[in-house]
Formats: C-alpha cells, structure tokens, sequence
C-alpha cells in the first residue's frame, strides 16, 4: 500500500490505473509520470521547482494529481481569466470526481471581473443621460443581477470584454468603498473572497496575485498564509506581470475618473457644501493640461524620462503642468475632509485624492538610479509609469522569504531565506533556451530552484516542417509586410484558409490584414479576420469552427496576446505564419534599461538579454502548430535573417526539432500534402 506522497502519485499515473480507467484517451507518458513524481517531491519537503515540460506533456495533471493528493491549502495561479476559467470548470472538477476526493474548491478573479451592485445602481439612475446602447445594456445587466449569485460577467452572455459599460458596473480599487457601501452584504467581490478563504483549492491569475504583491488589495493577504503550496502555471509570464503592478503608474484618465466621480458624490450628498463643478473642472482643466503637453507626440510613443522632463518636453512646462495637477487634487481633498462623515463615498474619494498626490510626488522626485526605469505612454491618455527592471528582488523578499526574515529584508542586503514550509511550483512550455533555465529564474530570483525540463512527446520531424521564404525582402525593408501578405495568400488560398499569421507590431498587422481583406474580399469560401475586429473569444471561436456547418475557411491575422495560449487541435489550423524574429522592441524604454544593466556589468545586451528573449518568444508562436498528437503543419518564419545570420542557428536551436524545407518546391509539395491527407 502506497504511504508516501510520490507512491501515492505513481500509482494514478501507472497504466490501467484510475487515470486509465475514466479516460479512454489516457496514455502513460513517460515525461509526465517524472514531472508529477518531481511536483510530489517538492510538496513534501517544501522548496521551488521550476518545470519546462513541453507542448503536450500533460503538465495541468502533472501538478493536479500531487496536489490534490497532498492534501494540502493549494493556490493555483494561470496566466489569463480563460484558463482560469478552463482549469477551474473542466480540469479541476474532473480530477476531483475521478480520484473520489472531498476537495472544495473555489474561483477568484480581480474585482473588475465582478459585477458592483452599488455602481450598477448609481448608473442606472443616471441612464437617461447615457447613450441608448448603454442604457439597453444597462437593463440587461440589471436583469441578469437579479438572478446571478457569483455576479462573475463571464455569465453575462454577448458582453463585449471591450463594452464601455463594464466600468460603470464594476469597482476598482480607488473608487470601491468597503465595508462602508450600503450594498456590502451582497458584494460579489467579497462573496468570493469569502469563498476562496474557505476552499481548499484556490484558482486564481498572475495579475491578481501580483496586484497584492504590489498593494495588498486582492484578499491574499489573508489567503496567501494558509496555503502550503503555490503553483504558477503559465509562469513565463510572472515577470511581465509582476512588474506592471510593482513600479508605479499615474494617467490622466485616473484624473478624470476622480473629477468626474467627485462631481458626482458632491451633488448628491453634499450640494451646496462646497463649489464640486468648480473644484471637477479644476481637476478635469489640470488633467487635459498635462496631455497637452506631449500633444505633438505622435500616439503610441513611449517618451524615456531621465531627467527633470519626458525625453522632448520641455523641462519647465511639463513641471508647470504637474504642480497645476497637484494644486487641483490639493483643493478637492481639502474639500472632501470638511463632508467626509456625510457619506463613504467622500472617505473614499479623499483616499483617492491623497494616493493621487503621493504618486505626483513620486513623480516630481528624480528616479530612483538603476533600480527602476521611467517613462511616458502616449495615448488617449498620458501614462506616467515607474517600474522595476525585473520582479527578482520582490520575489526573492516578499513573495518565497520566510515571514520571519522578510519583514526586516531590504533588496540591497543579503535576501532572506526561503521559506521552508512552503512548495513552490513553477512551470511553462517555454521558459528558456539554455539547461538551468537563465531566462526565466533570474529575473523571478529563482536561481537556488531545483530545475526540470521535459521535453515534447510530440514526433516533430513527422509532423511538422519549417520553411522560411528565401525570396522575400528584409524585415526592415518597407515593402516586406506587403510581400509576405501576398505570399501568405497564395499559401492560404489552396488550404482554403486554416491559416494563422502572427505579426510581431501592430503596423505589419494592419498591413498584412488589409492587403489579405482586399484580396479575397470577393470570395465566399475564405474568410479573412483580424485581431482588433471583433472580440478576442469571438475570433478564436471563429477560427476554430474553420470551414464548418456551410462558413468559408479562415485566416487570421494577429499579434500580441494570440503568440501564445491560443489552442487550436486538428486541422482547423495547419499554416502559422511568423511575419519576422520577435526581438523585442529596441526602442522601449524598459528594453533599453535592461540592456544597459547588462552593459554596465560588463556584459553584451543582443546574447543576454535580446537573443534570449527572442528565442522565447518564437517558441511561443511555433507552439499554436501542433497541438496533438494527431495534427499536421507548416511553420513558416518571413525574416531571411534565421538563415544568413549567425545568431539564426541558436534561434533554429529553440524551435522544436521539425523537418526543414529548403525550397519553394518544398514547400509546394509538403502544402499539397496537407490538402490531400485523409
């Protein structure tokens, strides 16, 4: 009889054993008996694992069963809100079912997630002064509230993630009141967090993790200390999160926002108390004012900010527009604390009021040397961000540290110990390109972590192949997105679709979209989508379907977020197009602080930091080819530079190891291949 944690976990992954017994599918797989076994290990003796297992491993039962079986408080946390929602609605409950265990488990997402009721409420009432489309969605809403318990808007069918009504029907962190708000009792968010204190699985994202890292505002505070095991799948991802919420950050939106619900708050409870459409407009005139200092700042730019001003702004304008943002904020906080018992909603705004001068302060101070970067986004909105290069010394003081230690730990001294009562778990298809995984545990402070890579169980060379077009022109060159679209289209044509291009910048999408559009604009048996169109759930659903129920094939054009966690098995998808090597971008403001950290230590920034990052990022978009065992492709990659550079062995190094085509007519026949297999 099995005692041990790791017995235990062998045994449900032998053959004929549980696993086996309710699915018929389940095949014994060498790589991911070895991950559970090292998951098993770690749970027992505590520590940090990190795990490379590849495309098709099973990693999601590799770090289930053990931690189901362990018996243990666990915190699951996934990349995004729809493998939250995967991992909590199908993974979980199947396992749980099949290894007969009376295991509670619960749901947590960020509060934007939620439906406020309050808020709800106070956008309702002013409904007559919104748009008609707003105010017949807002019906539906309220409808639907009557009935939801968990007020989770993923319920509410046909609401566009994009729709402006989720801001008026969801809280954040400044504007949300607490306890004080006469709807508390049913609050949603609270119910949840409530829920997740109670469960003995917690499933929760990266983002929502890292927000209470940063601000101690998500209820992990409570949570985090009575769970025994932490498992961050998708964990390439941490560090990107982590660093958008451990810096700071100030828009002129955030401004606005505060005007307008100062506005608000002051004609319903206190009118007549203080002048509110003065003291709003004061804020609302300040905010404009500071956008229009980088008004001839083309939208998009990412402004460097070393010195007193953003990189172009002159020095004493920009410091002129600050204190004039500060004296407005200043006066409607002073205002606030004359009828701050009258309602909550004044207590919380003066909060607002005085977060919004502490990080003008922030902001008017010189950076802090080295340890952070600055800068300005450029958009609708102005965005003054601060952020660290990396999220190492966080982790290493405030996230893995023994309590004990952390509380005195301060990111220039010696970084505390790990804390011993807890397993760490860490995995991703893609964390690195090298054997100890350098990419990714350096920059999460993980360098002490045990280290395991599993490869792919996938046969590559049988089902995969590589082409990269020799004809095209450079990447720099103006006319290559133009070229690689036509190219793309005479590729997608005899495939009737089943096509996915992913671009590297929003400008080779633009292009490479419409130049196909134009293309078969006329046809009835292609259609063609682009990322930024519709919905991101409604293009996936779309592409999946392919040429289904009487629909035209697809193509789709995307960047960003599709390289990645984008699954689309069987042959809905058989041709993904990378426009060019996925450097990252050299003009960004945190790129470059990278590089020069690297340079300043005597390092090279293009083989430490870009190559790798690269390398990354390519397997990334290479691994939405073969999902199963059963599928077929073609990777092509359009950048010239995999095969004339040096540096293209190392990246083809990355890739999985799939038969390579060396010519058009290659190319051609293993197309062919496709379109005639059974």
């Amino acid at each position: 009889m099995p005692t041990t944690l790791p017995e235990r976990v062998a045994q449900v992954f032998a053959p004929d054993n549980v696993l086996a017994r309710v699915d018929a599918h389940f095949q014994p797989r060498e790589g991911q008996t070895r991950m559970a076994m090292a998951v098993a290990r770690t749970i027992e003796t505590g520590g940090a694992l990190v795990v490379e297992a590849g495309t098709g491993v099973g990693k999601t039962f590799s770090y289930l069963v053990p931690a189901l079986l362990s018996g243990e408080r666990v915190l699951l946390s996934t990349a995004t809100k729809a493998l939250q929602e995967q991992l909590f609605a199908r993974d979980l409950p199947r396992l749980v079912e099949t290894l007969g265990l009376p295991v509670r488990t619960a749901l947590l997402k960020g509060r934007a997630s939620y439906l406020c009721r309050y808020r709800m409420e106070l956008a309702r009432q002013d409904a007559l002064a919104q748009e008609r489309d707003i105010a017949r969605v807002l019906a539906r809403v309220q409808d639907w509230s009557r009935h939801t318990r968990a007020g989770d808007l993923a319920e509410l069918a046909g609401l566009d993630e994009r729709s402006p009504v989720i801001p008026l029907i969801t809280s954040t962190r400044e504007n949300c009141l607490g306890s004080p708000c006469p709807r508390f009792r049913e609050c949603h968010v609270h119910l949840a967090r409530r829920e997740a204190l109670a469960a003995d699985i917690v499933v929760i994202n990266h983002h929502l993790f890292f927000a209470d890292v940063a601000v101690r505002e998500s209820g992990m505070a409570e949570l985090l200390p009575s769970v025994r095991v932490v498992v961050f799948d998708e964990a390439h991802q941490i560090n990107e999160t982590g660093v958008q919420f451990l810096g700071a950050q100030l828009s002129t939106g955030q401004l606005l926002d505060f005007g307008k619900d100062l506005l608000a708050a002051g004609l319903q409870y206190a009118r007549g108390m203080a002048d509110w459409a003065g003291l709003a407009t004061l804020v609302e005139l300040a905010a404009r004012d500071l956008r229009l200092v980088a008004e001839k700042t083309p939208v998009g730019s990412k402004l460097r900010w070393t010195q007193e001003a953003p990189e172009g702004v002159p020095g004493a304008q920009w410091q002129d527009a600050l204190r004039r943002v500060a004296v407005a904020c200043t006066q409607a906080r002073d205002a606030l604390a004359m009828v701050s018992e009258m309602a909550p909603d004044f207590v919380r705004l003066h909060a607002r009021g005085s977060e919004l001068l502490a990080h003008l302060a922030r902001f008017s101070d010189p950076a802090p040397p080295d340890a952070v970067v600055r800068w300005v986004d450029v958009g609708a909105q102005l965005r003054l961000i601060e952020s660290p290069l990396d999220i190492a010394v966080a982790m290493r003081t405030r996230v893995l540290a023994d309590p004990a230690e952390s509380e005195s730990a301060d990111g220039d001294a010696q970084p505390p110990a790990m804390d011993p009562g807890r397993a760490w778990i860490f995995t991703s298809a893609t964390l690195g390109e090298d054997e100890q995984l350098t990419w990714f545990t350096q920059r999460a402070g993980l360098q002490d972590a045990e280290i395991l890579r599993v490869a792919s169980p996938f046969d590559y060379a049988a089902q995969a192949a590589l082409y990269v077009p020799r004809h095209l022109p450079p990447p720099a060159e103006p006319t290559h997105s133009r070229t690689l679209a036509q190219w793309v289209g005479d590729a997608a044509e005899p495939l009737c679709g089943r096509t996915l291009v992913l671009t590297t910048t929003l400008k080779a999408l633009r292009t490479i979209g419409d130049a196909l559009k134009a293309r078969f604009e006329a046809r009835d048996d292609l259609q063609v989508l682009v990322q930024g169109e519709w919905p991101k759930r409604r293009l996936m659903e779309r592409f999946r379907a392919g040429a289904t129920a009487g629909q035209p094939g697809c193509v789709l054009v995307a960047s960003a977020t599709f390289w990645e966690g984008f699954d689309v098995p069987g042959d809905a998808l058989q041709l993904v197009v990378i426009d060019k090597l996925p450097f990252p971008p050299p003009g960004d403001p945190l790129v470059e602080a990278r590089a020069q950290r690297i340079e300043k230590a005597g390092g090279k920034a293009f083989p430490s930091y870009s190559l790798p990052e690269a390398a990354v990022a390519l397997k990334q978009g290479a691994g939405r080819l073969i999902r199963r065992e059963s599928d077929r492709g073609i990777l092509v990659i359009g950048d010239t530079r995999l095969l004339t550079m040096g540096y293209g062995q190392r990246l083809l190094a990355a890739l999985p190891p799939m038969r390579r085509l060396a010519s058009e007519q290659e190319f051609a026949a293993a197309l062919q291949a496709l379109r005639t297999a059974p």
